[in-house]
């Protein structure tokens, strides 16, 4: 069976000084370097794979320092503390021995206990009742990924006008699909579009700085959760001097929150 072009992506390979050697994707590509959702899933794959991680990820954050060029990269993991049941992880990546991108992951052995959601999943259409997204995909990594979206779409017009809320919901998955695991749930995490584009109708320059990403469910829900399609829900809370924030939830097609996500974005007028 061939390997998934996600695997491919993320792959990276033990090196004798204890850091990863990984390598960009083209099939990932962005306007500038790669899909930032591809890099995070490279950063978290590099703890996944460490022979002293203990339990599964609960947190994961990355601060883009730098463009990433297409090319090889280290990572540099460590973890810096490890406590009974909880462990504290430091990443870097680098590049020609400068960091491009920094972060921290927090990992635990989970134990059964009360549990409820304050976000329910909202009332939408089933992923089969909306259509795919067909417009033009101008950056490659938008193929990785099959989108129906269900309400706050890529404007129609790019003609300024302010349309008063950034809110989009969106049923997504690998395209071809694959099961869902922490790595893959990482990149799912960012395929949302810059919310100022959809508040403003204009394709301003953006970046993200920072992303943290809390994942709500383990190794075996996400199992269950297999092939299917996640419902995204993102919007921003505000806009100010050249940065935005913007909050998104995942949930799965049993109506199971996987994950919240938080981000920071730079923007350019």
């Amino acid at each position: 069976m061939p390997v998934h072009v996600f695997d491919n992506a993320i792959a990276l390979q033990p090196q004798a000084d204890g850091t990863w050697l990984g390598h960009t994707s083209p099939a990932y590509g962005n306007m500038i370097g790669p899909f930032g959702g591809i890099t995070a899933a490279q950063a978290l794959n590099a703890v996944l794979q460490h022979p002293q991680l203990q339990g599964e990820p609960v947190s994961l954050t990355v601060n883009f320092a730098a463009a990433l060029a297409d090319g090889p990269f280290n990572v540099i993991v460590r973890p810096a503390r490890t406590n009974r049941s909880t462990q504290h992880w430091v990443i870097e990546v680098q590049q020609q021995g400068q960091a491009v991108l920094t972060g921290t992951a927090f990992t635990a052995l989970r134990r059964d206990t009360w549990g409820a959601s304050e976000h329910p999943m909202p009332d939408v259409p089933a992923p089969d009742e909306v259509p795919p997204s067909t417009g033009p995909r101008r950056v490659e990594w938008l193929n990785r990924y099959e989108v129906r979206f269900v309400e706050g779409g890529f404007p129609g017009a790019w003609d300024g006008a302010d349309h008063g809320a950034s809110r989009t919901r969106v049923w997504m998955r690998d395209h071809p699909p694959r099961p869902l695991d922490f790595a893959s749930l990482t990149a799912l995490s960012d395929v949302f579009f810059p919310r100022i584009w959809r508040r403003r109708a204009r394709p301003v320059p953006i970046g993200t700085v920072s992303m943290t990403i809390y994942f709500h469910a383990g190794a075996a829900k996400l199992k269950e959760t297999g092939t299917g399609y996640l419902l995204g829900q993102a919007q921003a809370q505000a806009f100010h001097r050249g940065y935005f924030d913007q909050t998104a939830q995942l949930w799965s097609e049993a109506g199971e929150l996987l994950v919240t996500t938080h981000q920071v974005v730079y923007y350019k007028e």
